[in-house]
């Protein structure tokens, strides 16, 4: 029996992600249909998740929550506060709570979710298919039990590697996470140019396809630096070094280093942002909670002052 076979799953916010570790988890037998339950607003996306998958479905974020061990946690980062507020105070101990929110620091969970027992991930699109990568850490708090069972349930969108340092899950954004927009990006230019050249459209985008895929699986299965790889392939005066030759000018490498730093720096602007958010709510909380008992306070003091010129009325 593996870690997961008596645990139910409950998956806040069901979109692409949540849906993708529920079609992994059920494709590796890992969990029953009858263990998880997805909550989401739109009446169709409910219909699409109970008739694709056979699970069960809600429309209330508290019913999918309540009697779950995991909560996977896949909203809008900007609807954090809104769902915390609902949720958190429906949190036990012994749940833990899995986040892929892009930027939401463990600090602002916790906060928002007034819940210690959290653990925050970053997958990438891949995933969908069970080939992606998950860089995710958890907070000192939850239990070797709890990681070993994220652990399973990660893997389920392929590799899953866990990190003593949360900073390096805002540095996966940046890499893994944000990733495939980079590669994305030279497929289409790669494309681009081979219709340029004059293939059609399809033969060019089959050839970039597979020259890509192909590609990455030799440099996995070698085990051979990069460097040395494109060395075997680059002969003196030939087309790869010409080809090299305009790529090292136009400053290729610079150029995506820097769509790295880029993007961890705006993971980083994201998280202190929710952060601040979280600060801000519980801010106007306090000062909400202070305001009605000012308010309770002058009316007990009205309604004594009443009744004590009542009765000295009546003397």
């Amino acid at each position: 029996m593996g870690p997961l076979s008596e645990r139910t799953i409950a998956t806040v916010g069901s979109g692409v992600m949540a849906e993708a570790m529920i079609a992994g988890l059920l494709r590796g037998e890992l969990v029953a249909p009858d263990q998880i339950v997805a909550s989401h607003p739109r009446p169709e996306r409910r219909d699409h998740l109970r008739s694709e998958y056979g699970i069960r479905v809600v429309s209330d974020n508290v019913d999918a929550v309540d009697g779950a061990d995991i909560v996977l946690l896949g909203i809008k980062p900007q609807m954090l506060t809104r769902v915390g507020r609902e949720i958190g105070p429906r949190l036990r101990r012994g749940q833990v709570v899995l986040s892929v929110l892009a930027g939401a620091t463990t600090k602002a969970l916790t906060a928002t979710l007034d819940h210690d027992q959290v653990i925050r991930a970053m997958p990438n699109t891949p995933a969908r298919l069970g080939k992606g990568v998950t860089v995710w850490y958890a907070t000192p708090e939850t239990t070797a039990e709890q990681r070993e069972q994220a652990a399973f349930l990660l893997a389920a969108l392929g590799v899953q590697i866990e990190v003593d340092d949360e900073k390096m899950v805002a540095m996966a954004t940046a890499v893994s996470g944000t990733g495939p927009t980079y590669v994305f990006l030279v497929m289409e230019a790669l494309i681009d140019a081979a219709v340029h050249l004059g293939f059609p459209r399809h033969v060019a985008h089959d050839l970039v396809i597979e020259t890509l895929e192909g590609s990455t699986l030799f440099a996995k299965q070698s085990a051979m630096h990069p460097a040395e790889l494109r060395n075997m392939v680059t002969s003196p005066g030939g087309t790869s070094a010409a080809a090299l030759h305009e790529l090292e000018s136009g400053r290729l490498r610079t150029v995506l280093s820097e769509a790295v730093w880029a993007a961890f720096r705006r993971t980083v602007e994201l998280g202190d942002q929710l952060e601040a958010s979280v600060g801000r709510s519980a801010s106007d909380e306090a000062a909400r909670r202070d305001e009605a008992a000012r308010r309770d306070e002058a009316a007990r003091r009205k309604e004594a002052a009443r009744r004590s010129a009542s009765e000295t009325a009546s003397h």
